[in-house]
């Protein structure tokens, strides 16, 4: 074909393209998307890197403070195998754009062939021809750039995945650490509470025998110590869990942590009544949700580009030496250019099948993504909601325990020296301080994991 003809191919190619409108090369953009709540996001999302001193825009080394819990976050970082995982996905991703951006580049084969035949006993004529091909698909339909946009958003949200699953990890060792501390804290208090029943009980044989108490408070006081010791076993079995918990974290066969009773997190001052976009939109699980859409945006656009036709530019040229008769073939050059615009004439139901599959995919992802904002906007208020609760309640449980470790000293001694009380309000005071120190630790428990919660869900983990 001459170079003239496919000049005139090129042009309609151009014509037909002036004619169809600009929707399969328009670029995604949050801003055109039909839905409130994901055009405030949009607006949000140009302000992520201005406000520095969000709580969720500080490294996670000014959190977490303790150096053996960071000591802990540090390898979990390097050795966490779904972090592993999630780094090989963002590689997958990068290979898959790097062969998107190659299409646009011609297709080069070198295929050498030879032959021999020989007529009535006639000496063999060999033939054989070295041709090299290239073929180049213009893109003039958005095919190869929609599916090149396609595999950047793709690869970018693997990377917004990678961020969230780091984000899970460090939150998930901070939970660890802490509920070790708390479980230690709460196995010490029940094994020191059991050594003074247990004196305690000693003490109440020798009241009865002095006949200063009847056998019923020898055996509810037996009773009570029985019970705080059966309660140590469940303490000791939840510590081992949390321990093998930790273990998985970082990679390494289950072992037990020495994690100190005393670890406590500092918790920081918020006073806040709402969640802005803009806290939402760093998180790093609702970045991957938007690429969601962005990629399924795409997907619709390539579907609608397979509705135009395919044009192709072919070149051939090499040596061969079948230009001459077959009597003599002396070896020659020669070269071959030719154009193609193929359309899709008996595959339209196909396309459009593929075209509606690909609109209610790109639904989807908008259901999905404004459900991630949502979510995350209650994760947010549930952890704000946790932390101001639990501060308030840790202060109300410290003056109660400080309360009822007086009132235990007081009816221990009107019990042993004037008898003016019963062993019942002695066996109750214990009781209730027992619960309210228990109370007291899971509290700041409590605490701590909605600073951790709140952390990581404003997009902590950088």
């Amino acid at each position: 074909m001459k170079i003239s003809n496919i000049s005139l191919i090129l042009a309609a190619a151009v014509s037909v393209t002036s004619l169809t409108g600009c929707g399969i090369y328009r670029k995604y953009d949050a801003k055109r998307v039909d839905s409130a709540i994901v055009k405030e996001y949009a607006e949000a999302s140009a302000q992520i890197d201005s406000d520095t001193l969000a709580f969720g825009n500080r490294p996670w080394q000014e959190v977490f403070t303790d150096p053996l819990l960071a000591d802990l976050i540090t390898r979990a970082l390097a050795n966490n195998k779904d972090l592993r995982n999630a780094k090989l996905n963002i590689d997958i991703a990068h290979a898959q754009l790097k062969g998107a951006r190659l299409s646009y580049l011609p297709s080069v084969a070198l295929a050498p062939n030879g032959a021999g035949a020989s007529y009535a006993g006639s000496d063999i004529n060999w033939t054989y021809q070295l041709p090299l091909s290239v073929n180049w698909e213009i893109d003039a339909f958005g095919k190869l750039l929609n599916a090149n946009r396609g595999a950047k958003v793709t690869e970018q949200q693997m990377r917004a995945v990678e961020q969230a699953t780091r984000s899970q990890i460090i939150a998930g060792v901070a939970q660890c650490y802490y509920t070790i501390a708390a479980l230690q804290a709460q196995l010490d208090l029940s094994r020191e509470t059991a050594q003074l029943w247990k004196e305690s009980v000693t003490v109440m044989k020798n009241l009865k025998e002095a006949g200063r108490l009847r056998e019923d408070a020898v055996v509810q006081s037996q009773a009570q110590y029985y019970s705080i010791e059966s309660s140590i076993a469940d303490i000791e079995l939840s510590l081992h869990e949390a321990n093998n918990t930790l273990s998985l974290l970082l990679n390494t066969m289950p072992q037990s942590w020495n994690i100190p009773a005393s670890a406590s997190l500092v918790l920081p001052e918020l006073r806040r009544t709402s969640v802005p976009m803009v806290e939402l939109a760093a998180r790093p699980d609702v970045r991957a949700a938007e690429l969601s859409l962005a990629a399924a945006y795409y997907s619709t656009a390539s579907a609608r580009a397979a509705f135009y036709p395919a044009i192709n530019i072919t070149a051939n040229g090499g040596f061969t030496n079948l230009l001459g008769s077959m009597i003599k073939n002396p070896g020659d050059w020669f070269y071959q250019l030719a154009g193609s615009l193929t359309a899709p004439l008996f595959a339209r139901g196909q396309n459009i099948a593929r075209l509606e599959a690909a609109k209610a995919q790109q639904k989807q992802a908008l259901n999905n993504f404004e459900y991630a904002l949502m979510s995350a906007a209650a994760d947010v208020s549930d952890a704000l909601t946790l932390y101001e609760k639990s501060s308030a309640k840790q202060h109300w449980l410290e003056l109660q325990v400080n309360d009822l470790t007086k009132a235990v000293d007081i009816t221990n001694e009107l019990l042993l020296f004037d008898g003016s009380t019963t062993y019942l309000e002695v066996l109750t005071a214990q009781r209730n301080l027992l619960n309210a120190q228990t109370a007291q630790i899971t509290t700041n428990l409590t605490a701590a994991r909605s600073i951790i919660n709140l952390y990581q869900n404003l997009g902590g983990g950088r």
